[in-house]
This record gives structure tokens, C-alpha cells and sequence, in this order.
């Protein structure tokens, strides 16, 4: 018998694999393990961090909206370009009636004509939960000045 090649015994056990001894049957090997769950995680992040991209996307735009809710709110006589008579009050609240509208709540900031809106909330991860990260904090921040109308018309 030449040394390098496997010795042919014949198989007593029909539904025993080719080549695999007893003690091997059902092994995966390591290797095999961790590179599916790097692809696994891979995966998780592509998704997870797409989705994640699109909800700070939505708090962005969410705390534009209701930053333009709020300095939409300003009095009439600041908004046909007289002083400044901006209500801190109803711009806040007409901002926070906003979000809260939208399912979100944030922190309202007016000073003068200018309202800004801050906006936070969690997403919460699909397949990057499996790896024990199961919500993602998302922040948004906008900001809306009260522009000044037309004081007379134009001939």
C-alpha cells in the first residue's frame, strides 16, 4: 500500500458520511461559525444602520417642522415687520403641540423671533439586537426665524 493515500475501508453504516470518522459527524468548524456570524453582524449593520440614518433623518425634520410651527406662532405685529412681539409662550407650546402630534417630545428654546427645537427618541434595532445593541439614541435639532411680511402694498 503506497503511504499518501487514504486507506479504502468499506462503510458498515450506510447513512455514515464519506470520509468523516465517527467522532466527526456533525462538526462545523469554527471558523465556519465565526465567519457566519461576522456576515450575520455585517448584515445588522448595514440594515440597522440604514434604518437608523432614516430616524435621524425624521428627528431632523421633525424638529424643523416644529420649530416652523412655533415661530409660525409669533404675533401679527411681529410678522408684518413691527417690534418684536414675539409670545415665548404660544411659540413653545405651538411647537411641543407639534411633536406631540408626531409621537415625539423635545426641548423648546425661543428667543426673540428665533424658536429651536430639539427632538430625541430611541430606535430600536432589528438584527443588531441579537448582539445585545437593541436601541440606538437619535437626536434632532432645527431651528425657524419669524421672517417679516409686506408692512404696505407695492404700487
Amino acid at each position: 500500500m503506497i503511504a499518501w493515500l487514504p486507506a479504502f475501508r468499506p462503510r458498515a453504516d450506510p447513512t455514515q458520511h464519506q470520509g468523516a470518522t465517527p467522532g466527526e459527524l456533525g462538526f462545523v468548524a469554527p471558523t465556519v461559525v465565526a465567519l457566519l456570524m461576522s456576515l450575520f453582524l455585517v448584515a445588522g449593520l448595514v440594515y440597522d444602520g440604514g434604518l437608523a440614518l432614516a430616524a435621524h433623518r425624521e428627528a431632523y425634520a421633525e424638529a424643523s417642522a416644529a420649530a416652523r410651527a412655533g415661530a409660525q406662532a409669533m404675533s401679527g405685529a411681529t410678522l408684518a415687520g413691527g417690534p418684536v412681539e414675539a409670545d415665548q409662550d404660544e411659540a413653545a407650546a405651538a411647537a411641543q403641540r407639534y411633536l406631540a402630534a408626531e409621537g415625539h417630545s423635545g426641548s423648546v428654546t425661543v428667543h426673540d423671533d428665533l424658536v429651536e427645537v430639539s427632538v430625541s427618541f430611541h430606535y430600536r434595532t432589528v438584527i443588531l439586537g441579537a448582539a445585545g445593541m437593541n436601541e440606538i439614541a437619535v437626536t434632532g435639532r432645527g431651528r425657524a426665524r419669524a421672517e417679516r411680511g409686506v408692512t404696505q402694498a407695492e404700487p
